[in-house]
């Protein structure tokens, strides 16, 4: 009899228990991937990276970034570069990196992901407008290689390692042609002694 009469006091408790345990639970508890780490922040204090496998956060005081460790593909888009020999061409290229300290992805870059593109086409422009358009098209390797050293070393302090450069396609100008002559111009004669035998007969005066 006494347990029946505290039945509905028990469930008064319990409700809002079960409440506040399905909006916290949530908050607290974070799952990463192999491929994942949670870089973690207790009242603005960086804490460290964490991860992965099952991750237990404070509620409201603790805050995570999760980061992908996976190598990611950006597209160096199109750049007008000038030689060193003073030929204009169209590059673009693809930038190949992966995070390697998250920690330094997240403090000391605002966003490593826009920072290593603009990188990406400012080297991109520089090392190739210092090679001549015959090592352009026949030492790629060469400068591919250069580029990934360049750029790795700038963003070596973000905490992202450039793995591989590659120029995808260099485009020359396309030059003018000359004007074909028309057919409907009619012969024209090769010799100024001819021209002056035409122009000569054309303006005799009528008779």
């Amino acid at each position: 009899m006494e347990l029946i009469e505290a039945l509905p006091r028990l469930i008064s408790w319990a409700v809002p228990i079960v409440i506040l345990a399905i909006i916290i639970l949530p908050q607290a508890i974070r799952i990463l991937r192999e491929y994942e780490r949670g870089v973690i922040f207790r009242l603005g204090k960086l804490l460290g990276a964490k991860g992965p496998g099952l991750i237990f956060l404070i509620p409201i005081v603790d805050r995570m970034v999760r980061m992908d460790l996976r190598v990611v593909t950006i597209s160096v888009e199109k750049q007008e570069v000038m030689t060193r020999d003073n030929v204009p061409v169209t590059v673009d290229a693809v930038v190949y990196f992966r995070v390697v300290d998250p920690q330094a992805a997240v403090v000391k870059v605002e966003n490593f992901l826009k920072a290593t593109s603009l990188m990406s086409q400012t080297t991109l422009r520089s090392v190739l407008g210092q090679a001549p358009l015959d090592d352009l098209l026949s030492q790629r390797e060469a400068i591919n290689q250069k580029l990934q050293e360049i750029i790795d070393r700038q963003t070596e302090p973000w905490g992202v390692k450039v793995t591989a450069v590659e120029v995808k396609d260099v485009a020359l100008p396309q030059w003018p042609s000359r004007p074909k002559p028309s057919a409907s111009a009619g012969p024209r004669s090769s010799t100024p002694k001819a021209n002056f035998k035409l122009r000569k007969k054309w303006c005799r005066p009528p008779r």
